[in-house]
């Protein structure tokens, strides 16, 4: 979803996070879920201004090409 830029995969993801007994995961679903929409296009647009700031938030080491 992140790497194939599939940002309209983010409400079956978040419904399939919900059907598991992971808490921390349903705290992110629900944060997640208030900007749905935002989150989307963050997902979907590579040339948005939060994609680049999400991108450069990533810790060293992680491989931001595909970001």
């Amino acid at each position: 979803m992140l790497t194939g830029r599939q940002g309209e995969l983010l409400p079956d993801w978040l419904d399939a996070v919900r059907q598991e007994d992971l808490p921390s995961l349903h705290t992110l679903d629900a944060g997640i879920d208030r900007d749905r929409d935002t989150v989307i296009v963050i997902l979907t647009c590579p040339g948005t201004q939060a994609s680049r700031s999400l991108r450069a938030a990533l810790p060293e080491g992680v491989d931001k090409s595909s970001w």
